[in-house]
C-alpha cells in the first residue's frame, strides 16, 4: 500500500509539472533571445524563448530554406555555445549534407556544430532527449522527414520537459510533414523568398525567408519576410514590395552619342 501511495504521489507531481508547462503564460518563462526582427520580436514578447521547444515546418522542396532558417534561430539562442544537430538518415539523403562552407558563409562557426546521424525517427527522439539533458549545449536541432506517428503529444511533452529542466533550447525541423498537437512554444512554416537586387560583388545576396508564425503559446501569430544578415548574425525586416520595386542598375548613356530626348524633340520639330 505504501508503494502504491508513493507511485500515486509521483504521478501527481508529474501531472502537475506538465500542467504548469502547458498553462504557463509568462510568469516562469525562461530567457528570450531576440531575433533582430523588430516586428517578430514584438509578437514573441522579446524574442524566442530559451529552454523550450520550437517547431519549423516546410515542404520537401523548401528543405534548404528551412535548414537555413532554423540555423539562424539556433545561432540566436546558442550564445556561442555548441549546437547539436540530429539528422534522420532519410532527411540527409533527400536534403544533402550540411555544408560547412555554407555554414561559414552564413556567419556561423562550424567548430560549434556537432552533427549526429540516426537511422529513424525513434532513434532521433532518443538522441534528442538525451542531448537536451546536457546543459553544456546551447540548442538541439532534430531534423526528420515525412509523416510519422512517433512525434505525438507524449513525445513532445518528453522533449519539452527535458528542455525546460536543462535550459537547452529544442528546435524541431519537420520537412514534408503535417503539424500535430504538441507542447511546442512556437510553430513556424517557412518558404524561401526572393532576395532584393544587389550589387554584382554580392553574388546571390543575403538569404531571405517567407515565415509564418502559426502557433505562439504566449501571444499573437504573424507573417513576415525575414532576411538573414550574415555579418550581424540576425534577422532583418524585408518586404516583398520593396524587393519588387527596388530600382535595377541602369547602364549610363554613351558619352559620344547625342541625348535621346533631344533627338526625339528634333525629329518631332522637323
Amino acid at each position: 500500500m505504501a508503494g502504491n501511495g508513493s507511485s500515486a504521489g509521483t504521478l501527481a507531481r508529474l501531472r502537475d509539472r506538465i500542467a504548469r508547462i502547458e498553462t504557463d503564460h509568462g510568469g516562469g518563462m525562461p530567457g528570450r533571445a531576440s531575433l533582430g526582427h523588430e516586428k517578430a520580436d514584438a509578437v514573441l514578447q522579446g524574442g524566442l524563448a530559451r529552454g523550450a521547444m520550437h517547431e519549423v515546418f516546410a515542404e520537401g522542396r523548401h528543405s534548404a530554406a528551412a535548414s537555413g532558417f532554423i540555423a539562424g534561430l539556433a545561432q540566436r539562442v546558442c550564445a556561442n555555445r555548441p549546437l547539436l544537430w540530429v539528422r534522420q538518415d532519410f532527411a540527409a539523403r533527400e536534403s544533402g549534407a550540411l555544408s560547412m562552407r555554407g555554414w561559414r558563409e552564413l556567419g556561423l562557426d562550424p567548430c560549434l556544430l556537432v552533427t549526429v546521424h540516426v537511422p529513424g525517427v525513434e532513434s532521433a527522439l532518443r538522441t534528442a532527449a538525451d542531448a537536451l539533458a546536457c546543459d553544456a549545449l546551447g540548442a538541439v536541432v532534430m531534423e526528420t522527414w515525412g509523416e510519422t506517428r512517433l512525434l505525438d503529444l507524449v513525445a513532445s511533452r518528453r522533449l519539452t520537459l527535458a528542455a525546460r529542466t536543462s535550459g537547452v533550447t529544442g528546435l524541431l525541423l519537420r520537412v514534408a510533414a503535417t503539424p500535430l498537437p504538441s507542447t511546442a512554444e512556437t510553430r513556424w512554416i517557412v518558404r524561401p523568398a526572393r532576395s532584393p537586387p544587389c550589387e554584382a560583388w554580392q553574388a546571390w545576396g543575403a538569404p531571405v525567408f517567407e515565415t509564418r508564425l502559426v502557433r505562439n503559446r504566449h501571444g499573437q501569430t504573424g507573417q513576415w519576410i525575414m532576411e538573414w544578415s550574415c555579418d550581424e548574425c540576425l534577422f532583418r525586416d524585408v518586404s516583398i514590395r520593396d524587393a519588387q520595386t527596388h530600382p535595377q542598375p541602369v547602364a549610363a548613356a554613351p558619352a559620344d552619342r547625342p541625348d535621346r530626348a533631344r533627338v526625339v524633340a528634333l525629329r518631332r520639330a522637323g
